[in-house]
């Protein structure tokens, strides 16, 4: 029988890459609360028009990418492919119109039909903040700043670049949307299969396009500041001055426009050439309109997601989960008496693992192999006498002794590592 295996796209989390996980989530969601910024979860699947309509119906995410599928009740149901449409459903589903600025952090697995490869996997997690209610620019200042600051906690910022860039407001976005059409529609017969589709229904989307010649064409193409009316130029500018004065580095990179219909005004991406081409590891942006695109008022949001594997293989974290204290008895038929010891240590706080099966240089080459500070040992002396026989794995010494002055003896020996005693 062959061995059955993951699905393509997919993979196992095993305890050193989940504790990276882990340490990425707790990074997010401690500097988020620090903004005030409070944890959301939203489902899995939502109906597909959830996604169909705010992230366009020419979007790769739309029409090929998408894990889609009808229930028993021939319902159009989608696996979220990200977390914005669904944290801003939720939000108008929940009545929170009158309520605003409402800020939110949620983390999770979204779903692509995308080629695997290093850092991109067809099941990835995201950490995400969305901060809806708010059109002043400070809130764009306010949500770089977090992604910053969360990678600064995770030790990361000296191998990141932040881009951004300004798509300006709707009036900006079909000024620039003629003149680049116009521009690219010189090189019409030259540019990928993608990028022709995309000229006619979204061709802003062509900026973003990775095919060599496509960017060959567009070094010369039009510069979407250069058309931005005032109120989007000053917008801009803010937003530029407020990073100044958090002395946050940037870069303005006139291609950036991220891949989804609904962004608007400032665009931004933290990246780093540490992973090949998925350089991307947090990307965001403002997305006025998007609440209407799901069939509420008009409200302002602004927010960014991180890529969750990314991060976790740029963070320098080892995964270490040995015991304090070994129990072994010298024959199985004390191992019973092991558990009560067992569980009172661990009330005491100590980490503890009970070694049952094996010769007693097995059970003493285990637990050298996994660093454990002490050793408890049952013999048919100690059981007679209702004592235990401590040993210490560092200094080699033994005593006999009974279970509560032992833990004595081991909170002493530990106190300068540990904090709780």
């Amino acid at each position: 029988m062959e061995k059955l295996r993951t699905v393509r796209g997919v993979h196992d989390l095993l305890p050193d890459a989940l504790h990276k996980h882990k340490k990425v989530i707790k990074a997010g969601l401690n500097v988020s609360s620090k903004y005030c910024y409070s944890e959301i979860e939203i489902p899995i699947f939502e109906f597909s028009e959830v996604f169909k309509k705010p992230l366009g119906k020419s979007s790769d995410i739309v029409t090929k990418e998408n894990y889609i599928f009808k229930d028993r009740s021939d319902d159009e149901l989608m696996l979220r492919p990200e977390g914005t449409s669904g944290v801003v459903r939720a939000f108008l589903n929940a009545g929170l119109v009158q309520d605003i600025p409402q800020r939110f952090s949620y983390f999770g697995p979204m779903f692509r039909y995308e080629r695997p490869q290093k850092g991109r996997l067809r099941q990835f997690k995201q950490f995400g903040v969305e901060c809806i209610g708010i059109s002043n620019s400070m809130a764009d200042i306010e949500v770089i700043s977090l992604g910053y600051e969360f990678l600064k906690k995770l030790n990361v910022t000296d191998k990141i670049t932040l881009k951004i860039n300004s798509l300006g407001d709707t009036d900006s976005r079909l000024t620039y949307r003629k003149v680049l059409i116009n521009y690219l529609n010189d090189y019409k017969f030259k540019l990928s299969k993608d990028s022709i589709k995309r000229l006619s229904e979204n061709p802003l989307r062509i900026l973003d396009s990775k095919n060599e010649i496509d960017q060959k064409i567009l070094i010369n193409a039009p510069n979407v500041l250069d058309y931005l009316n005032e109120e989007s130029k000053e917008r801009f500018q803010n937003v530029c001055e407020g990073l100044n004065v958090l002395k946050i580095k940037y870069e303005i990179d006139k291609n950036l426009v991220r891949g989804l219909d609904y962004y608007c005004h400032t665009a931004f991406e933290f990246i780093t050439d540490q992973l090949g081409a998925q350089g991307t590891v947090l990307a965001g942006g403002r997305y006025d309109g998007l609440s209407k695109m799901l069939g509420g008022v008009d409200v302002a949001g602004v927010g960014w997601a991180a890529g969750i594997e990314r991060l976790a293989l740029m963070v320098q974290s080892e995964y270490i989960n040995n015991p304090d204290i070994v129990l072994m008895a010298q024959t199985e038929v004390y191992n019973h008496l092991l558990l009560p010891i067992m569980n009172e240590l661990i009330n005491q706080g100590f980490k503890v693992e009970i070694i049952y099966t094996g010769n007693m240089s097995k059970k003493f080459k285990r637990a050298n192999k996994i660093n454990a500070s002490f050793v408890v040992l049952l013999g048919e002396e100690e059981v007679a006498k209702k004592i235990i026989k401590l040993r210490n794995m560092v200094l080699g010494s033994e005593q006999l002794i009974d279970l509560n002055q032992a833990i004595k003896v081991i909170k002493k020996t530990l106190k300068n590592n540990w904090s709780k005693f």
